[in-house]
């Protein structure tokens, strides 16, 4: 069976990238916050804020599994969230967005 290059060892867990920047007002970032924590460990997640991405995205979000672009645009960085997109493409990581 192939796997992806991408989907780490499940026994050392696994850590989602939600490209997005949280607030605890938005219904939607609370969700996305109680459907991840719902899932079975040791899968993990982090909110990486858009602004954090202007520069060198490839660092930030290298070490992720996998990326999800959270629901709640307007972003902070619009191209934040563009070259997270683009990092997923041009790595093949994989990336679904809300």
């Amino acid at each position: 069976m192939l796997r992806s290059p991408h989907v780490k060892d499940r026994s050392r867990g696994a850590i989602i990238g939600i490209i997005g920047d949280y607030n605890p007002k938005y219904p939607t970032h609370v969700a996305t916050n109680d459907a991840f924590t719902h899932v079975a460990a040791p899968l993990s997640f982090e909110w990486v804020p858009t602004a954090t991405l202007q520069e060198d995205a490839a660092d930030r979000l290298s070490r992720f599994a996998g990326l999800l672009i959270a629901p709640g645009s307007p972003y902070e960085n619009m191209d934040g969230a563009l070259r997270a997109i683009q990092f997923a493409r041009e790595r093949k990581v994989p990336l679904t967005g809300t």
